[in-house]
């Protein structure tokens, strides 16, 4: 039973730092409103933490 996180891009990327869009990227998020399911570990917690401005996050237990 691993926890997943649902990550959403609720902010726009233009004009940010480049690790904070090289951090939402990292996370598989492309375009704006777009959610993606990732598992959750230190390294993607952390990739969120760094652009939490710009996500919206939901916790999930599978």
């Amino acid at each position: 039973m691993s926890a997943t996180i649902k990550v959403t891009l609720v902010k726009s990327m233009n004009g940010r730092l480049k690790n904070h869009i090289a951090s939402v990227r990292g996370l598989g998020l492309r375009r704006m409103h777009q959610t993606v399911e990732v598992i959750d570990t230190p390294e993607n917690r952390g990739m969120i933490n760094k652009a939490y401005y710009m996500l919206q996050v939901e916790e999930q237990v599978k």
